[in-house]
């Protein structure tokens, strides 16, 4: 089965995708490449000098001492010029690999910013996790790897050649005629390693996909025992993950070997030919050239070697550059207008005109959804599960955008006005709660930086959550992790309302706000609600139809529509399925 992500346009692609990034640090990779040529200039210019010491050993009584002495002191200094040049080289590849990848990973995570919830709502959170850190690092190793090793391997054999063909032409046509064996053998297996490494980033996203869901889930396993299924689920990617490894390390193994092979052909044919041509030549070429020749021959087919494990380090790289790019071009929710507008004076006044919407084409949800909302307005919304209540709060949020009509706050619709000031128009606490690491003060002022130390403490008081938040080891200033750690579901919903007792937005939205509440407790919140949602238009959805009596037009929902609208008493009066949802709550 052919697949887009595999074939040899998609990994150019890929490889055109780094060298962009790349591109912004060209000072840094001109000074490589110039280091790298320095480097093998020198390196080759050793045998030289090695070639002409040995020459000076004629034989017994035949040595010149002085100048051994003279060519040993210049090799000398030449091969520790090297290693400083090749020292400094290094540190210039590195700058350049960890800048590319700060930039891939910075890039990778704004994506995220800007990716549409239905993205996020459809991939497994550990999946998208594992492309910006598992697979940036692996990344990251095949860049380093390729830097340190490809210029100055392709230098090499550009450099050798040249003295190779200097000193006899005849062996060095041998040498290349001989080479080519090598690469193909490097390219038949390259090939090979890029899907096994595609694949094993693949199964290494599913495999911390759902270690995160577990770790995030772990009562909900024990509770049903699912124990068991989990670690069969667990078991089968991670036997799929040990065989791709398995056969990428495998396939990536051989190649060295390999390629060592051949260029211990071309070495031995270069050995017994110029042994050869010393006897031959009549001094034309000598011992101290063959040996010149030998070690040239050597450094041409080593980067051969090297470049066929930085190939297959780099299929790897590829592979899981490929996956992180395929995130970054996806495609984002859709942009703001260059003159959208900053809604300003918000008095809670909210339209929905001829609304349609749905998450897949095919499943028809909200339909014909008509709405009018003036300020100070409280709007609930009730039906059974799946009716499109949560829905109309994430169109209202402009988490998704409605297939066709217009939802319109204060006569802009909203659509036409940026996110931040929509956004910040609306109060919302959900039945899903949602705190940062951080101290409990930071996950309270989360929406109003600015707030006193004072401000926070009146709005705890008002959500009746300052007395467990004095109990807490550091008070305001304890710190939690994201999931709240051990403060209970209702205390995190505490918080949450406490967030928004702060900001007093001028439109409100209640999903469920109090279900992880006591009764006690949420006596006292609905009071504060109450008094927060004076002259406030809010929007309340709720299971417990006896929380929202009081609403002066409730929203009754059924498969995405709107089947009645009222109050409570009009609605009761109509003896139709609110009727029938608020008796069934009531039955004995």
């Amino acid at each position: 089965m052919k697949d887009l992500r595999k074939t040899d346009k998609f990994r150019k692609n890929t490889l055109i995708k780094v060298l962009h990034h790349i591109r912004h640090y060209w000072m840094f990779l001109i000074s490589s490449i110039l280091l790298a040529a320095i480097t093998v200039a020198l390196t080759l210019y050793v045998p030289i000098l090695i070639g002409n010491t040995i020459d000076l050993i004629l034989g017994k009584g035949q040595v010149n001492f002085s100048g051994i002495f003279h060519l040993l002191t210049k090799i000398t200094i030449v091969v520790c010029s090297t290693s400083l040049l090749q020292w400094l080289m290094n540190i210039i590849n590195n700058k350049i690999a960890f800048h590319v990848i700060r930039d891939i990973r910075k890039e990778a995570f704004e994506k995220i910013e800007t990716l549409p919830l239905k993205y996020i709502d459809s991939h497994a959170y550990g999946e998208i996790v594992s492309r910006i850190i598992s697979d940036v690092d692996q990344f990251t190793d095949g860049l380093l790897l390729g830097f340190t090793q490809l210029f100055t391997g392709i230098i090499t054999i550009l450099g050798t050649l040249f003295f190779m063909f200097s000193l006899n032409w005849k062996i060095a046509l041998l040498v290349v005629v001989l080479t080519p064996l090598s690469l193909l053998v490097a390219r038949f297996i390259a090939r090979k390693t890029y899907r096994m490494f595609w694949l094993q980033s693949e199964a290494r996203g599913e495999q911390t996909a759902l270690i995160d869901e577990m770790i995030n889930n772990q009562k909900v396993v024990q509770a049903f025992s699912h124990e068991p299924e989990v670690i069969e689920q667990f078991d089968e990617i991670n036997n799929r993950l040990a065989d791709y490894s398995f056969r990428a390390t495998f396939f990536s193994s051989i190649t060295n070997p390999a390629t060592r092979f051949i260029n211990s052909i071309v070495y031995a044919g270069v050995g017994l030919v110029g042994a050869l041509s010393c006897i031959t030549s009549g001094g034309t070429f000598t011992v101290g050239q063959l040996s010149c020749f030998l070690s040239y021959a050597s450094q041409y087919t080593k980067p051969f070697n090297e470049i066929s494990g930085v190939i297959t380090e780099l299929q790897n790289a590829l592979a899981c550059a490929a996956r992180v790019f395929e995130l970054m071009e996806e495609e984002s929710q859709v942009g703001e207008k260059i003159d959208a507008t900053v809604l300003k004076n918000i008095e809670g006044n909210v339209s929905i005109k001829n609304a349609d919407f749905s998450y897949a084409p095919d499943k028809k949800l909200i339909e014909n959804l008509n709405l009018t909302v003036t300020s100070g307005q409280r709007i609930a919304i009730v039906g059974p599960t799946g009716c499109g209540k949560t829905t109309i709060i994430n169109l209202l949020m402009r988490f998704y955008d409605v297939d066709s009509g217009s939802i319109q706050v204060e006569e802009n619709d909203i659509r036409e006005v940026t996110r931040k000031s929509l956004r910040s128009s609306y109060g919302m606490v959900l039945q899903e709660t949602w705190l940062k690491a951080g101290s409990i003060r930071e996950n309270i002022i989360m929406g109003s930086p600015e707030a006193t130390d004072e401000e926070v403490i009146a709005a705890a008081k008002a959500s009746h959550a300052h007395n467990f938040i004095m109990n807490l080891p550091h008070g305001y200033d304890t710190i939690i992790n994201e999931d709240g750690g051990s403060l209970s579901q209702g205390q995190k919903q505490l918080l949450c309302i406490t967030r928004v007792m702060l900001c007093l937005p001028p439109i409100l939205i209640l999903d469920e706000a109090t279900s992880s509440i006591d009764t006690r407790t949420e006596l006292k919140i609905q009071e504060a609600f109450a008094l927060l949602m004076q002259g406030r238009t809010s929007f309340i959805v709720a299971h417990r139809l006896s929380t929202i009596r009081d609403a002066d037009i409730i929203l009754v929902m059924k498969n995405g529509r709107v089947i009645e609208q009222g109050n409570h008493e009009e609605l009761l009066k109509k003896n139709g399925f609110y009727t029938s949802l608020y008796n069934s709550q009531f039955e004995v």
